[in-house]
């Protein structure tokens, strides 16, 4: 009877072991399935919540859809920002565009917030002359407040960095193969600085520019400009 009871004892000891290596085992092969060979996570899209499931983080080439995000949902975007403009504007909305390769990150409420990508999303208020490259930051609103980007048209490459007031750009610095123009101001009243050819799309002149102009309700009050003179 003792000799049993210690075979007994002794079977379930090794059961026990065996049991505790079979669970090590198990678990290193679980492990090892979720991580690739070459330690690389590949995968198509990534949305990163908050701790009320809201859905904060967009990353993806594009980035994923999201039912939180006010830019993809049309009646929202009627909603909030329809009242602001005229009525033909969910008209010119329903063309721009609003994929992003890189990451958008939203506030709890759905607006784009910050945006990094190749290419960032169109404004709310309108499209870019072509695909963007670089930074966006928008305020609680969604609405572009400074950007940093590189876009390709016309047969150019046109370097921007903007500073954006609720009223408008306010500061801006341009470069593309046609010039370099510093713009400060909002709307019709502003000054220029810089070059540009005849022509240029910020200057909006028949000659060429190089000096400094003061621009009232669109009217250039004040002028420097050298080139006239050669």
């Amino acid at each position: 009877m003792s000799t049993n009871t210690e075979q007994l004892t002794r079977t379930i000891r090794w059961l026990q072991v065996y049991a505790a290596l079979m669970t090590v085992a198990l678990a290193v092969l679980f492990v090892r399935s979720g991580t690739p060979p070459d330690g690389v996570l590949r995968v198509r899209g990534l949305v990163i919540e908050d701790d009320a499931g809201r859905e904060r983080i967009l990353i993806g080439a594009p980035v994923p859809e999201a039912a939180n995000r006010v830019r993809t949902d049309t009646a929202r975007v009627r909603q909030i920002w329809g009242p602001r403009f005229s009525d033909r504007y969910m008209g010119y909305y329903q063309d721009y565009d609003h994929a992003a390769n890189g990451i958008v990150i939203l506030s709890e409420d759905g607006f784009d917030r910050v945006v990094l990508g190749d290419p960032v999303p169109d404004p709310n208020i309108g499209k870019r002359i072509g695909p963007s490259t670089g930074l966006v930051i928008n305020d609680v609103q969604g609405f572009e407040r400074t950007g940093y980007g590189i876009i390709y048209a016309n047969d150019s490459w046109n370097v921007g960095l903007s500073l954006d007031s609720d009223r408008g750009e306010g500061l801006i610095l341009a470069l593309d193969k046609d010039g370099m123009v510093v713009v400060v101001g909002d709307g019709e009243d502003r000054i220029l600085l810089g070059s540009a050819s005849a022509g240029h799309r910020w200057t909006a002149r028949a000659e060429p520019f190089l000096g400094l102009a003061i621009m009232e309700d669109g009217e250039i009050v004040h002028e420097l400009n050298v080139a006239k003179d050669k």
